[in-house]
């Protein structure tokens, strides 16, 4: 902006003030620089009333949403005309991100269909050991809360594909759901893995799984022992005719390798009974916790920091 050689003063704009020259354009010619002064402040005041009035409606609306999907995904899945019993799926769970995404939606429908009353625990495992898959299960049974009085150790890659497949409360003994007839991949008479109910009291009773089982396999078998071992009878499905087809598993080998190293004196120690160790020897840390939508189902992320005596399982690390 300059000024001109006469006495009145002329403004003339430069390109940088073509934008602030409009504006004066618009104005009265006798408007005084005290005036635009106010009437600047009085469009700013009501700029910042308006923007200030606008958040507070978008925000409440936007709680309000979150809220409704909150409560719309709970009253899905937990309708106490469905019956006294309350499932906790608890999944053991480390960076399958995309498997994840197919189960919550797939067993939220499947078992509302069958009107069970539920809520899914992702146990995700964020220290630096190998994968304890025994561990984690033993934490969801731990962390599932006193609104749930059964639990599935539930495989994140099994989808069941049958409706004839029994998710109720176990009340005479464990119930294997995924067994060895209809498995997809285990096929052998002790087999207890993939996707098994319990009463809290029988797993209890069972003091949990064994926390010794780092890396991949081995921890289903010997929870078996345990089963029998607590004088608890086990119990299948009967009259499933879909077969090996009665569930779809979602596991890739080829992108996801399973960690089946045996390292320091794992080899020997695998085949052992773990008399002592369970819920009683359990140690571990919750991270945070934290709820995950899914195509509008709601499930609850738990990550988990596991601890290891390495005297005692020095196979928990991989040198």
């Amino acid at each position: 902006m300059m000024y001109s050689s006469r006495r009145k003063p002329v403004l003339y704009f430069t390109k940088e003030d073509s934008r602030s020259g409009l504006l004066l354009r618009m104005l009265p010619r006798r408007c005084s620089i005290f005036k635009l002064f106010c009437s600047l402040i009085v469009l700013g005041i009501f700029s910042v009333v308006w923007l200030h009035y606008n958040c507070t409606i978008n925000s409440s609306q936007s709680s309000s949403d979150d809220a409704l999907v909150h409560k719309s995904c709970q009253d899905d899945s937990d309708n106490p005309a469905w019956g006294p019993h309350k499932i906790a799926i608890v999944v053991p769970f480390r960076e399958r991100f995309e498997e994840l995404m197919t189960f919550v939606p797939h067993m939220h429908a499947f078992l509302n269909q069958k009107k069970i009353r539920h809520k899914i625990l992702v146990i995700n495992q964020v220290d630096h050991f190998r994968f304890n898959r025994a561990s984690l299960i033993n934490v969801g049974f731990l962390e599932s809360g006193n609104d749930t009085d059964y639990l599935a150790m539930h495989d994140v890659d099994l989808l069941p594909q049958n409706e004839q497949l029994d998710y109720g409360y176990p009340e005479k003994g464990p119930f294997h759901v995924a067994s060895p007839e209809l498995h997809p991949l285990y096929h052998y008479s002790s087999y207890v893995g993939g996707i098994l109910l319990l009463t809290k009291q029988h797993f209890e009773l069972c003091n949990g799984m064994s926390n010794r089982f780092w890396g991949w396999g081995r921890e289903d078998d010997e929870f078996y022992r345990r089963i029998t071992a607590a004088g608890l009878q086990l119990y299948r499905p009967t009259g499933i005719e879909t077969g090996y087809k009665t569930f779809r598993h979602i596991h890739d080998p080829a992108w996801r390798k399973r960690d089946q190293k045996r390292v320091s004196r794992q080899k020997q120690e695998q085949f052992k009974i773990d008399k002592e160790g369970g819920l009683k020897n359990l140690k571990y840390r919750v991270g945070s916790k934290s709820e995950l939508t899914i195509d509008g189902v709601h499930c609850i992320i738990i990550n988990i920091l596991l601890e290891c005596d390495l005297n005692e399982t020095p196979w928990c690390v991989i040198n």
